[in-house]
């Protein structure tokens, strides 16, 4: 997948205003619309023009893709979004799928996905609209349920039609068990009102952040499991570290590295509860003298196999 410089596309800078980006699509939609436009390639210039237009004519969009472009991505430069890219901003719209409907490109769909759906008309005036942002926590909060005061970045267009940051501060209560993807929502937190329509609703995303011992999938947790060979040759309990404390494990006799066991009930709270999955990796010492190197000639000797049978070897 190809970056697209957004600005490049309609021939600005990252300074151009709001009006000026409104004004430049007007003269560019126009120019190839193909129903008008002599250009051979009046088609595909229409559909580019009219994708940078939906991704920098919203303030909020407009201010994360800059953030991509600090990274010094180029135009047709290969490209893949950092994970959690987006996290910390606020983006008007919901979870819609209008961009999809438009044939937006691979490249705006792994940004920004459905392009987000306006406010309803409301008796007394038009409902505000829904905001969504991606929030990271940790696996802990996860598991245990947590109050935590977030800050998210909503764009701000100034009185010279320039896009500005501005924090946007919630306590937010997470629910034990929430699990990454799931969508909590803030009913009001969302887009003003006018006349007299409530306000939209603020739908938060969940991201985890990387654990230094788990991996989360779905409910499941996941955790790699160092053990001496002779724990998995003679079979034995062990201490293992889960969200919920540290339990002991049975290591069967003969366990193999790359063995998995799994700890029923032991991952994400929910109903049901997710696992812990144990993946055992056996760490072979070092023989750092001679008797050691003794010790594992003896082993060679009293215990022969060969490993790469099954290869034919």
């Amino acid at each position: 997948m190809e970056f697209k410089d957004y600005y490049k596309i309609l021939g600005l800078t990252r300074e151009a205003t709001q009006d000026e980006i409104k004004r430049t699509y007007r003269r560019l939609a126009r120019k190839y619309h193909p129903d008008v436009s002599k250009e051979a390639n009046a088609e595909e210039r229409f559909k580019e023009v009219g994708e940078a237009y939906e991704a920098l004519r919203d303030p909020e969009k407009r201010a994360a893709y800059d953030g991509l472009l600090d990274g010094q991505w180029q135009e047709g430069q290969e490209f893949r979004p950092p994970p959690g890219w987006d996290s910390g901003f606020e983006f008007s719209g919901g979870f819609g799928d209008e961009a999809a409907a438009r044939h937006f490109s691979d490249f705006f769909e792994s940004l920004f996905g459905g392009a987000g759906v306006r406010g309803a008309r409301a008796r007394g005036g038009i409902r505000g609209e829904d905001h969504h942002a991606r929030i990271k926590i940790g696996l802990e909060d996860a598991y245990d349920g947590a109050t935590r005061t977030i800050t998210l970045q909503a764009a701000h267009t100034d009185d010279q039609g320039r896009v500005t940051l501005r924090p946007h501060t919630l306590n937010v209560k997470i629910p034990a068990g929430v699990t990454e993807g799931q969508r909590i929502r803030l009913a009001g937190q969302g887009g003003q009102g006018h006349g007299n329509a409530p306000a939209g609703d603020l739908y938060l995303e969940i991201l985890y952040e990387t654990h230094p011992l788990y991996k989360a999938d779905g409910r499941d947790i996941h955790l790699n499991l160092p053990v001496t060979p002779w724990e998995a040759a003679l079979g034995t309990k062990v201490p293992v570290p889960t969200l919920g404390g540290t339990v002991d494990l049975k290591i069967p006799a003969g366990t193999q590295s790359g063995q998995r066991l799994r700890l029923k009930g032991r991952g994400l709270p929910g109903k049901p509860a997710g696992d812990q999955y144990i993946t055992v990796q056996i760490h072979t010492p070092k023989a750092e003298n001679e008797e050691q190197r003794r010790l594992y000639q003896q082993m060679a000797e009293a215990m022969p196999i060969n490993p790469r049978a099954s290869l034919g070897v």
